[in-house]
Formats: structure tokens, sequence, C-alpha cells
């Protein structure tokens, strides 16, 4: 596996190289040994899986705050999506940037996120299918989100955002009062 830093400092991209023949392709997921310069001491605690259906859907943004807060490695097994990172450190020089990445089931490419940052999804092929490592377990009282549409980050997103939740729409604008999540 390959790790290219993203202008946003511990925000790295992992690339995979598959290994192809007439039968089809082999091709690791994660490997703690060559992702070491990224996840150090942390371990996967969780892995988790979604499918969304349609194109245009936007998932997210969220993250945990402390002690839940979480690194979480996401990568798009089927369909294609743009992949959605922002820095919420609190004193961090990017705070409130965000690094987008497509991600797809050809390119073989894992955004690994570190503690302290939302992310979120637009799905750009019907049925994509994501994978997410943590190396926290969900806990629903640290929750934290960020409006897909907040003027603050001011977020690219490729095509109008639809199919929304409830929960995803309801989350707060970022205001004055926010000055980041502190580590």
């Amino acid at each position: 596996m390959k790790l290219t830093p993203t202008a946003i400092d511990g925000l790295m991209v992992a690339e995979t190289m598959p290994v192809s023949d007439q039968r089809g392709a082999f091709m690791r997921l994660f490997c703690a040994q060559e992702l070491a310069a990224a996840v150090g001491a942390r371990q996967i605690v969780q892995v988790n899986h979604s499918r969304t259906t349609s194109v245009g859907a936007v998932r997210g943004m969220h993250f945990q705050h402390p002690p839940a807060a979480e690194m979480k490695m996401v990568r798009c097994l089927h369909g294609r999506v743009l992949d959605v990172a922002v820095d919420l450190r609190k004193g961090s020089s990017t705070f409130l940037q965000y690094h987008a990445e497509e991600l797809s089931g050809d390119n073989a490419r894992m955004l690994m996120i570190p503690e302290g940052f939302a992310h979120g999804f637009q799905v750009l092929e019907q049925d994509s299918e994501m994978l997410y490592l943590h190396t926290a377990f969900y806990n629903k009282d640290s929750e934290g989100g960020l409006r897909y549409d907040d003027p603050a980050v001011g977020i690219h997103w490729p095509l109008p955002a639809v199919d929304l939740s409830a929960r995803d729409q309801s989350h707060p604008l970022i205001d004055d009062c926010f000055t980041g999540v502190a580590l």
C-alpha cells in the first residue's frame, strides 16, 4: 500500500495495488504493517458497511467527540463516491478546511481520517457500497455532526444533494461559539 499525505496534516490517502490475472483480482484492504505510519498503535475495533442507492445522496458529516473520538478508514467497495473529511481539530492550522477524494471500487483508494475530523460522502454512482474501519466503538452520546451545506466549510458537492437523513439535515450550522474538537 502506498500512503500519500494530503494538504491537511494527518489526513492521508492509501492506495492499494491490486494483483490481477485471468481469474480476476486480489487486493489487500488493510495491513497494519503497511499502514503503520498512519495508524500507529491504534487498533481496528469496529468495521461497518453501507450501501446507498440514490445518485446524489449525501451521508454525513459525522464525527465523535472525545473520549470516543476515532480514526476512520473509508473505502468504496462498489460504485463511486466523493468522500469528504473536514478538519475540526481545535487549534489546527487547517481548521474547517476540507479534502475531497473520489473513491471507487475501481481506483482502490482509501481515505485515512484521523480523530477530530467530520466525514461524509456523496454517491456518484447508483448502489455504491462503503467499508469503514474504526479505531473506537460507536458511542451515541459522543456523536456529532456538521451540515453538509454549512457555509463556514463550503464543501463543493458535484451534484445536487438528495436523500438526506433527518439526522443529517438537523445538524446545526457552525457559529462563532464553535472553536473545534479538543483531542
